[in-house]
């Protein structure tokens, strides 16, 4: 039963990478420095100069596998007005680090990601960030706006204060971020299910809960660094600037992980 869970999974990670393919995109790996590899995909690198004009977009996913899992109903979309890059940020999907360094926090993301735009050689480009990828895009936009043109923020309590993260995990019935975030039981997946989604599969049988656990385990330990880690969410009070960008907000009316009135309280602080 193992197995035939983990080939569902396998078989719907290659329908995902397939839908990559058909909008125009290729998976891509370089090294952004020697301890560093980032894994992305962006536009095939055979084809002929995009039209003059035609600008970057970097879409950064949030908690998941990987980057296709989260951003397969946008990019059909969005590649005929945008050169899309979308990478796997740290420990997640085919992005590493070997580096021994203590920082764990978002800024790694950011400093990364900094690193992938130099090497594409993207002189100016636009971020869209989602849940933790929403952070990273934030901060990216914030040290870089000479870079950053536009920013959009999908669900991402940026002004995230310590009782904003307590509530969260009263919510979810759980003690600690990780047992919601980086679940290991097909109890503790149903539970993040059922905050992140609006209308939750009726039937989520184990095994087939249990193959996307195997996703969610790889590179657990690091990813629970990086939970740890994060600059937001533990003050009592908020810490974000604004930012000199044209921001957009967006945001489900339903959202459990994140409740709407963050979008609010974000738009004040931001814009």
């Amino acid at each position: 039963m193992v197995m035939s869970c983990l080939s569902l999974v396998s078989l719907y990670s290659r329908y995902l990478r397939r839908s990559f393919i058909l909008a125009g995109l290729s998976p891509q790996t370089v090294d952004v420095d020697s301890e560093t590899t980032i894994h992305f995909w962006g536009p095939e690198t055979e084809s002929s100069p995009t039209p003059k004009g035609k600008p970057a977009l970097l879409l950064l996913h949030g908690f998941g596998p990987s980057a296709v899992f989260q951003w397969r109903h946008q990019v059909q979309s969005l590649t005929p007005q945008f050169d899309l890059y979308i990478p796997d940020l740290i420990f997640f999907g085919g992005s590493t680090t070997t580096s021994k360094s203590s920082e764990r926090s978002e800024i790694l993301q950011v400093v990364s990601m900094g690193k992938l735009v130099e090497k594409l050689g993207l002189e100016r480009f636009s971020v869209v960030g989602t849940s933790y990828g929403g952070f990273v895009a934030y901060h990216m936009a914030l040290k870089w706006p000479e870079k950053v043109d536009k920013v959009v923020i999908a669900s991402s309590a940026v002004s995230m204060r310590k009782k904003d993260k307590e509530e969260l995990l009263k919510r979810a019935k759980v003690e600690k971020i990780e047992y919601l975030m980086l679940p290991t039981t097909p109890g503790q997946l149903r539970t993040l299910i059922r905050l992140s989604m609006f209308k939750p599969p009726l039937i989520l049988p184990d095994f087939l809960l249990n193959g996307f656990l195997h996703k969610l385990l790889e590179n657990r330990e690091e990813k629970i660094e990086l939970l740890k880690g994060l600059t937001l969410g533990q003050n009592e009070t908020t810490n974000v600037s604004p930012l000199q960008q044209d921001v957009l907000i967006v945001w489900g009316d339903h959202d459990q992980i994140f409740p709407l009135e963050k979008a609010f309280e974000l738009k004040e602080y931001a814009s």
